[in-house]
């Protein structure tokens, strides 16, 4: 009842219409700025050392830019905040991971959907699985206030009268898998898209099963106002689908968040602990002098060798980096066992390669593409990429050479391309767990205050000579 009233004297006082004779689009643009609602949350919107990410902050970036506009942030405080917030015209829009709803389309209007979620209950490895909501009525389940989890419970009483659950204003959704993890309680209810995120870090926080259909995300905007900013948001999210941006963007946050195993990541976190301190100084070293991110060089170093300095294969590449005996000769590489020596060849040779790559590849698919062709050799990704451009698809984007670089296996397509054949199913592999090694060691590094290295994608490229 409240937020109706909050409703009814909104549109009373049309807070968001500084000039009704005016469109709201219009308003913005005389301003210069678009105001957006959106919350702290590894979909949404947070920072690192190397500035604002986010799914919903990256389209919100992308749709002022559409406008002409800069771009304001406000946070909620509180989960529950968004949608009265934007009841009462405190931003243009709120790009919040917001799942539409019935009850909430009685109080906004949602813009194009641009992805979908599934809730998911979810418990921790090593207690038993629950295969039915009977079988968590004597656990302690709890759940962020405002959400669409507590919508779906409160409907799900009406068959499951016992059905009993906590609710939370000022605990994130977040911090609830994290009191999973803990075993601090039992269960909650996290939209699948936070969960695979998370599952990054904490692989023993597992979904036991889903409690309702596949959900729509959408940005929410207030009734109160025109449709104009409403349609322009629909030509925006149009163009950013037709030209394939959209679903790169997607795949730049969840492509490969669940490529590691449970026994893996366990592994790797132990190694970050370990052995990694043996060597990081040199990483760091040899990623300030080719500009590089000194995470990124170790999560190559991990991926290659598991940081294990005389590493050799049966193919005859050595050492901590895995360099063969050509490419050591090429760099300079005397001894391809020596750490430092090894260290310092891969990130030349890393540099090499992006350096290498058209100037008009963008991050991050430059970094991405390099790293494919760090695994694969370049010529075969150069092979790769005109598959792509062939079959009509961007050869400057990673999502698109990812799909080809595994017919370099197949007779029918590498007898067509220059270099022939090659594994080209280990290089998109090898890509995403080097993502995924990465993001650990930057979220390890956020935590314990790590020094703050330079990051991959902001940086000149050094002379290709350099190599």
């Amino acid at each position: 009842m409240r937020i109706f009233t909050v409703i009814l004297i909104t549109l009373l006082l049309t807070a968001c219409s500084e000039d009704p004779s005016i469109s709201l689009l219009e308003q913005v643009q005389k301003k210069g700025e678009l105001v957006v609602l959106s919350r702290f949350g590894p979909t949404t919107y947070y920072k690192t050392p190397d500035g604002t990410l986010g799914l919903e902050y990256e389209l919100s970036k992308r749709f002022a830019k559409h406008l002409g506009v800069r771009l304001k942030v406000l946070l909620a405080e509180n989960f529950e905040d968004i949608i009265p917030m934007i009841v009462r015209g405190e931003a243009h829009l709120a790009a919040a991971g917001l799942t539409i709803t019935e009850n909430r389309k009685k109080l906004v209007r949602f813009g194009p959907s641009y992805q979908q979620v599934e809730q998911q209950l979810v418990y921790r490895l090593g207690s038993k699985r629950p295969e039915s909501l009977e079988d968590i009525l004597d656990g302690q389940l709890e759940v962020t206030r405002g959400t669409s989890h507590t919508e779906r419970l409160n409907e799900l009483t009406k068959t499951h009268p016992d059905l009993h659950w906590k609710e939370h204003r000022e605990i994130s959704n977040t911090e609830l898998l994290n009191l999973v993890y803990e075993q601090v309680i039992d269960y909650t209810i996290t939209d699948s898209n936070e969960l695979s995120l998370y599952q990054r870090f904490n692989k023993e926080v597992n979904p036991a099963f889903s409690i309702n259909e596949p959900q729509l995300l959408a940005w929410a905007m207030p009734y109160h106002v025109d449709n104009s900013l409403l349609n322009e948001s629909k030509n925006f999210f149009r163009k950013l689908k037709n030209s394939g941006e959209l679903d790169q963007l997607i795949e730049r946050y969840y492509g490969h968040a669940n490529q590691l195993n449970f026994v893996g990541t366990r592994v790797y976190i132990r190694h970050v602990k370990t052995k990694l301190p043996r060597y990081q100084h040199q990483f760091e070293k040899a990623a300030m002098k080719y500009k590089l991110d000194w995470r990124l060089l170790a999560a190559i170093g991990y991926q290659e060798s598991n940081w294990a300095p005389k590493a050799t294969s049966p193919t005859g590449v050595r050492g901590m980096m895995m360099l063969t005996l050509n490419t050591a000769k090429q760099l300079k590489i005397t001894n391809r066992l020596d750490p430092e020596q090894s260290i310092t060849g891969g990130a030349k040779y890393l540099r090499h390669i992006l350096n290498r790559l058209p100037d008009r590849i963008a991050e991050p698919d430059r970094t991405w593409l390099a790293l494919a062709a760090y695994n694969v050799g370049y010529y075969h990704l150069e092979d790769a990429r005109i598959l792509t451009e062939n079959r009509g698809g961007d050869p400057d984007r990673w999502i698109e050479v990812k799909k080809d670089l595994p017919l370099l296996s197949k007779k029918k397509w590498y007898k067509k391309t220059k270099y022939g054949y090659a594994r080209g199913s280990e290089p998109v592999k090898y890509v995403d767990n080097i993502r995924i090694y990465h993001d650990l060691l930057v979220w390890d590094d956020n935590k314990t205050n790590a020094l703050r290295q330079t990051p991959v994608l902001d940086l000149p490229d050094l002379d290709s000579s350099a190599f």
